[in-house]
């Protein structure tokens, strides 16, 4: 019984001659009940676990793609204001604090180092003595005027006087490098805190794709909306097809993006984002849907990466919001249910519907075949018969030709009797003359 459920053939003759000789005896391994009724189930889930496709994108629109063995790191460092402001929070505030406090220790152990060469630490509250910097008693108070100077508080206790060029030099150094430091770390900081990556976080894509008809075409379609009052400027849609494929020549290529035409030819990829949209692409001959059917669908690894741009209105700054579909995720015979109802004066959205969907009639055929029908229902007749005819072989070569022959005389039989036909009625209008 457990070789027939795992699958396992029977052993041959001979083998079984040699195994019930008295010399050597080999017992049959006897597993549990329980055991060998799961275990198919684990080899299904196995199976299962084998073709789940991991995501090229995320539904929360993060890549989910990892950069590693990258041997030229210094290039991070040759566009070192974006490395900054791609960093994580914390790395980022770490950084800040740190590039101050450096700057500030810098500058004050140079401000000690001139007091300290100059004697001015030797003299203090000598006062026939001019010191470099009134006050500076130490390292500390060095300090403390480092931060004075570069963030121009000015307490007044703590002055440079006219009788130390050096210091003069160091004062210039010190406010101009002070300025770029400000500059550049303000900088990232207000980039890092006015980055439109948040603003994603308020357009929202449905869960499910679905493939259904529309205008008498196999369509997919899903649904984007915007939860804010505060709309996308020139919001445009892309759609991209992921899926591993081999070419003629036999390369692999894995992860190929192929587009998907979500209205590009006639501007419907531009949207007014108002109120939720749904999306539609035509599964047409251009269209790498074309040729697959609703039973094909369940047995392919694809992704579908759906990608929407516009500009912030509140900052001007373009905003990115990305989601992504798999296989089971595109929903065959389905429809999105209404979300926008007339209410007294205005429209209202009802979000809660806005991933709902119902079933419709939809055929389970490709879109090509389904293309392949059309043409057949819209032939004459005689024509749709011959052809499926000779697609089948039935027709030999004779019968063709009698076939042919057969339409000639009717056709000719036609215009005889369209002769005859005018000609009486010639003779009719002259006789009532």
């Amino acid at each position: 019984m457990w070789n027939k459920s795992m699958g396992l053939t029977p052993s041959k003759a001979p083998m079984e001659q040699d195994v019930e000789s008295p010399a050597i005896t080999i017992r049959k391994a006897k597993l549990p009940k329980q055991a060998c009724e799961d275990l198919p189930k684990q080899l299904g889930d196995q199976v299962r676990a084998k073709r789940k496709i991991q995501r090229y994108v995320r539904k929360d629109g993060k890549c989910n793609v990892h950069h590693g063995n990258v041997q030229e790191t210094y290039r991070y460092l040759t566009d070192i204001f974006t490395t900054l402001v791609d960093l994580k929070w914390r790395f980022n505030l770490f950084i800040f604090v740190l590039v101050y406090t450096v700057t500030w220790l810098l500058f004050g152990f140079a401000w000690w180092l001139i007091a300290y060469v100059r004697g001015d630490l030797e003299h203090i509250g000598d006062n026939q003595w001019t010191p470099c910097v009134n006050n500076l008693n130490g390292f500390v108070s060095a300090f403390l005027f480092s931060i004075e100077t570069e963030t121009t508080i000015g307490y007044g206790y703590r002055v440079i006087t006219d009788q130390c060029p050096e210091g003069i030099l160091l004062l210039l150094i010190q406010s101009v490098l002070g300025s770029i430091v400000n500059a550049f770390m303000v900088g990232c900081m207000f980039v890092k805190i006015s980055q439109p990556k948040k603003r994603a976080e308020t357009l929202v894509f449905s869960t499910n794709t679905v493939i259904s008809m529309r205008d008498g075409r196999l369509c997919l379609m899903f649904r984007v909306g915007d939860l804010r009052n505060s709309h996308i400027v020139e919001a445009s849609i892309r759609a991209k097809l992921i899926k591993s494929k081999q070419t003629k020549e036999g390369e692999f290529i894995p992860l190929n993006q192929t587009d998907m035409n979500v209205g590009y030819d006639t501007g419907d990829d531009r949207l007014f984002l108002v109120s939720p949209l749904i999306i539609c692409h035509e599964i047409n001959q251009n269209s790498p849907f074309w040729e697959i059917s609703q039973a094909h669908l369940d047995k392919e690894d694809l992704e579908i990466v759906v990608i929407l741009e516009g500009m912030v209105e509140a900052t001007g700054m373009t905003c990115q919001a990305r989601s992504s579909y798999v296989t089971s995720e595109i929903k065959w015979g389905y429809r999105f249910m209404p979300v926008l109802t007339l209410e007294d004066g205005f429209y209202e959205v009802d979000y809660n519907s806005f991933h709902d969907i119902h079933e419709t009639n939809t055929p389970s055929c490709s879109a090509r075949e389904l293309a392949e029908i059309n043409c057949r229902i819209h032939l004459p007749f005689t024509w749709s018969v011959a052809s499926k005819l000779s697609q089948q072989g039935v027709l030999e070569p004779e019968g063709r030709e009698k076939k042919h022959t057969t339409l000639v005389t009717q056709e000719e039989g036609l215009e005889e009797q369209t002769e005859r036909n005018g000609d009486i009625a010639n003779i009719e209008s002259e006789s009532k003359v």
